[in-house]
C-alpha cells in the first residue's frame, strides 16, 4: 500500500511539471535529492554510532536493569492477564525500558517476541487478547526520554540545536500515553460491560 502511494506521488509530481512546462527539471531534481539522501545517509552513521554507544553504556552501566525494576509494577497493572514471571511479561518489560531510552531498534525485537508470547496465552487464536491491545497502545504511544533517532536525523540535516527537541519529545510523548492507555482502559470496561448486558 505505501509503495502504491509513492508511486502515485512521483506520477501525479512528473505529471505537475509537465503541465507547469517544467518537466526538464525532473532529472534535475530526482539526482539531487539522491544525492542529499546519500549524504544524510552517511552523516547519520556516525552520530547513530555515538547514540547507541551511550545506550550501550547505559545497558552496560545496569541503569536498564533499575529501569525494568520500576516498570515492573507498572506493567503489571497494565497487563492483568499476564503471570509477573511469564516470558512475555520479561519481554514487555525490555520492550519499553528500550522505547524509554530511546532504542527502537532493541524495542522491535522484544516487542516481537511479547506478541509472540502473549499469543500462548490468547485463548482466541483469531482475534487480539486485551493485553495484546494494550501492549500495541503502549508500544505505539511510548514514552520517550531521549529520542536518539530524531536527534541523529536532526544533526544530519544541519539543526544547530538538534537536542532542542528532548524537551518537546517527552511532553508530547507522556501525552500520547497517557491518552492512549486511556482509550485502552475505556474500551476494556465497555467490551466488558457490553458482555456483561448482553448475557
Amino acid at each position: 500500500m505505501i509503495n502504491r502511494l509513492w508511486f502515485a506521488l512521483m506520477i501525479l509530481g512528473i505529471c505537475v511539471a509537465g503541465i507547469n512546462g517544467k518537466i526538464d527539471l525532473v532529472p534535475e531534481i530526482i539526482f539531487s535529492a539522491a544525492e542529499q539522501a546519500v549524504s544524510i545517509a552517511i552523516g547519520l552513521v556516525s552520530i547513530m554510532t555515538f547514540w547507541l554507544g551511550i545506550m550501550k553504556i547505559i545497558e552496560e552501566s545496569g541503569l536498564i536493569n533499575i529501569l525494568i525494576s520500576i516498570l515492573r509494577p507498572v506493567a503489571s497493572f497494565l497487563f492483568p492477564g499476564i503471570p509477573g514471571n511469564h516470558p512475555a511479561m520479561s519481554a514487555i518489560l525490555m520492550n519499553m525500558s528500550a522505547n524509554i531510552l530511546g532504542m527502537g531498534n532493541a524495542a522491535t525485537p522484544f516487542g516481537l517476541k511479547a506478541m509472540e508470547k502473549m499469543q500462548e496465552l490468547n485463548n482466541k487464536k483469531d482475534t487480539a487478547s486485551y493485553d495484546m491491545c494494550t501492549f500495541l497502545a503502549l508500544n505505539t504511544s511510548s514514552i520517550t526520554l531521549v529520542p536518539a533517532t530524531v536527534i541523529a536525523l536532526r544533526s544530519a540535516t544541519g539543526s544547530s540545536n538538534p537536542t532542542e527537541i528532548i524537551g518537546p519529545t517527552i511532553v508530547a510523548t507522556f501525552v500520547s500515553t497517557v491518552v492512549a492507555i486511556s482509550f485502552d482502559r475505556f474500551f476494556r470496561l465497555y467490551k466488558s460491560w457490553k458482555g456483561g448486558a448482553s448475557q
